[in-house]
């Protein structure tokens, strides 16, 4: 098995611990490769590596023009790569190389987009109530970020962090998820490549508990950027308090996909299947709740059923298959879990609820494509976040009812509205808890518009100008240009 070193300071880690992690193959079940499994030592070196990059050197020394460039360079070295690193996070997640080609190829404008951005930082001048004094500000960055992302689409989810930290001026310390750590130390010695000097991006492979937790607590970390589950967010929420650390946190989701019944029928089926079978519904804002207005529900619901059960399931590496296994044996279990407790619940099952057991799924981690039913909005199903191919249907009577199902939840990440009536998008989007409302449409991101959510969904935002924000600070700076200090012991 290959053996997948961590990356600090510019150049492959011999770790302290000597041990090893296997990653599985979601499409086999079996480990094709080991990644390293660090330790508080191993932070230490890259937080150490990281802090003197920041602070002298090549990096301390380039103006935000020469950032932005380098950042460009990257971009033209992962479009270069994108077939490649789509192929390895497919076989490190299991996810559909029809997304990941996808992803991959789009990766590249995160870079091109905060390289342009990084010299566009600009301070303002103040009109001051006081004469006698000019005053203007500066934006300065953080330092030494850490970056703590998921297995479900880590290099997309690594860049919408990445990308911004660097144009800002920070240098950052990786901890990816351990369940799928290889397409990351692949895709950071394309900084290298392009020119970053060493410890300016860095890589410790290992557990949350030994690696995460050492990030999180070490005193030179300025900002931690973390996407995962909401209690895991909590906590370091808690730990980063302590030091008064930084913090973005973009946490789990139930997001409700609200079909009215003047919308376009054959559009909204096809969103409401994308927005929970893609990805394998391993996706935050994954629209785990349809709600149906009761007079197209019956309907509405043969016809999503009946688009469901064509979904070709199998190998991920085919651009044919549609729905990819579960990225990990947990996961799995999880979602087996809460199919059961939907039925204790009383839940109607009408689509699914089994392991896939068709011969193109071999011994891989399948659940088939999963619809329940006689779902009401207080159940285990609809309020908690299972991370699967699991639908829960809801129905609703009118506006003001398909708002307070939308809202009666502690997430407010994504939500949908399928409407002809653009009265009525306009009133849902502004009556919506939640940090993007799509409008006849489903999972649409970009580099440029921001994305975050509301309650427990997190708090910051990534992708544009607002990302960029989330790695400065801002410096007021005073200049007496002639005013008298009358009196010493009177602030002026």
């Amino acid at each position: 098995m290959k053996q997948l070193p961590m990356y600090i300071d510019g150049k492959a880690h011999r770790h302290a611990s000597g041990r090893w992690i296997d990653s599985h193959d979601p499409y086999t079940g079996r480990a094709w490769a080991q990644i390293a499994q660090g330790d508080a030592a191993d932070v230490e070196f890259a937080v150490q590596a990281a802090d003197a990059a920041f602070r002298s050197g090549p990096w301390q020394q380039m103006n935000a023009s020469q950032r932005g460039l380098l950042l460009h360079r990257v971009g033209e070295l992962i479009a270069r790569d994108a077939a490649q690193l789509a192929k390895l996070e497919v076989q490190d997640n299991g996810k559909l190389i029809a997304e990941m080609s996808g992803q991959l190829h789009y990766v590249p404008q995160w870079y091109y987009y905060f390289g342009g951005l990084a010299d566009k930082v600009q301070g303002d001048a103040i009109p001051l109530d006081k004469k006698g004094y000019f005053n203007f500000t500066r934006h300065e960055p953080l330092g030494v970020v850490a970056v703590i992302t998921p297995w479900n689409s880590p290099l997309l989810i690594l860049s919408w962090k990445l990308a911004p930290a660097l144009a800002a001026g920070c240098t950052v310390v990786i901890k990816p998820s351990e369940f799928a750590s290889a397409s990351t130390l692949a895709f950071v010695r394309l900084f290298e490549e392009a020119g970053f000097p060493p410890g300016v991006v860095n890589v410790v492979t290992g557990y949350g508990r030994d690696v995460g937790a050492a990030l999180v607590e070490h005193t030179l970390v300025k900002k931690i950027s973390f996407t995962g589950s909401d209690e895991t967010g909590r906590h370091i929420n808690a730990q980063a308090a302590r030091q008064f650390k930084r913090v973005s946190l973009e946490l789990g989701g139930k997001s409700p996909n609200i079909v009215f019944e003047d919308a376009n029928l054959d559009d909204a089926v096809n969103g409401a299947v994308s927005g929970i079978l893609a990805a394998t519904g391993q996706t935050c804002i994954a629209g785990s709740r349809l709600l149906l207005q009761r007079s197209i529900h019956d309907e509405f619901t043969q016809r999503l059923i009946a688009l469901a059960k064509t979904a070709r399931m199998g190998d991920p590496q085919s651009h044919d298959t549609q729905v990819g296994p579960v990225t990990t044996q947990p996961q799995l279990d999880k979602i087996m879990a809460y199919i059961e407790v939907a039925k204790a619940e009383g839940a109607t099952l009408a689509l699914g609820g089994a392991r896939a057991d068709r011969p193109e799924c071999g011994s891989g981690w399948f659940v088939e494509p999963t619809v329940f039913t006689g779902v009401h909005n207080g159940m285990r199903i609809a309020q908690e976040e299972v991370f699967g191919p699991v639908l829960s249907i809801i129905p609703f009577d009118d506006e003001d009812e398909a708002v307070k199902i939308a809202n009666d939840t502690r997430y407010g990440l994504g939500a949908a509205v399928w409407t002809s009536d653009i009265g009525r998008a306009i009133r849902m989007s502004e009556r919506i808890q939640s940090g993007t409302v799509w409008i006849n449409t489903y999972r649409a991101v970009s580099y440029m518009s921001p994305f975050g959510g509301y309650k427990d969904s997190g708090v910051g935002r990534e992708n544009g100008i607002d990302a960029l924000k989330e790695y400065l600070q801002v410096k007021s700076v005073w200049i007496n240009t002639g005013a008298q200090t009358a009196n010493p012991f009177v602030m002026r």
